[in-house]
């Protein structure tokens, strides 16, 4: 690509903002599957496939949970993504968590942690949300939801590439999945309820056990 498109990537985030939110490969040393399997839990999923479900916050981390998990809060994936919504260490760290056996362990302290860097991302995006929603690209219609799905996946730049290159250019994660399947299989749900901060973190107190 001309080294204009590539400058326009980078143009609304700083190097820090991007490097923070990037679902990288974030490696847990001593913390593998195996080690996880064995515990007992349950999840409840019934709801997620039903027409009750609405297009909702609920309703998109639901979604987004079991598009990543099924759903199973104690899963760790063979490159170190955790929990549900298949968090690495460097994206929890910038809401707040440092632990990731806690976190593995402990599903109140993964939905929290999940509305906070929706919170974030909706903050770090919403110059791209003000310009792309309701735009048409590669045959997607761009809503703020698609939007912020697509950040969970390859993290705020990969977005900005898919929008600024008009969806010639699609990150995969290391599963094959594109940005533009984010981007189309979370479109429209209403984020209204989460607000928009930059600075969100999970409170950690006793109440997340």
């Amino acid at each position: 690509m001309l080294p204009a498109i590539a400058a326009l990537v980078f143009l609304s985030f700083s190097n820090k903002e991007i490097g923070e939110l990037e679902t990288e490969e974030n490696k847990i040393e001593t913390k593998t599957f195996d080690q996880y399997s064995n515990l007992n839990f349950t999840v409840d999923t019934t709801q997620l496939n039903s027409p009750l479900l609405k297009k909702d916050f609920f309703g998109f981390k639901e979604a987004i949970g079991y598009t990543e998990s099924r759903g199973f809060y104690h899963l760790v994936n063979k490159f170190g993504y955790m929990g549900k919504y298949q968090f690495g260490n460097t994206a929890l760290s910038t809401v707040g968590i440092y632990d990731s056996k806690d976190f593995v362990e402990n599903p109140k302290l993964q939905e929290d942690a999940f509305h906070a860097f929706t919170s974030r991302n909706k903050w770090l995006l919403k110059d791209l949300i003000a310009e792309y929603e309701g735009e048409v690209i590669d045959g997607i219609l761009i809503t703020e939801s698609g939007i912020i799905a697509s950040a969970h996946l390859s993290g705020p730049s990969g977005v900005k590439r898919f929008l600024k290159s008009n969806g010639t250019r699609s990150f995969s994660d290391a599963f094959g999945t594109q940005v533009k399947h984010y981007m189309q299989e979370f479109g429209g749900y209403d984020l209204s309820e989460v607000k928009a901060d930059k600075n969100a973190k999970v409170v950690l107190n006793t109440s997340n056990t």
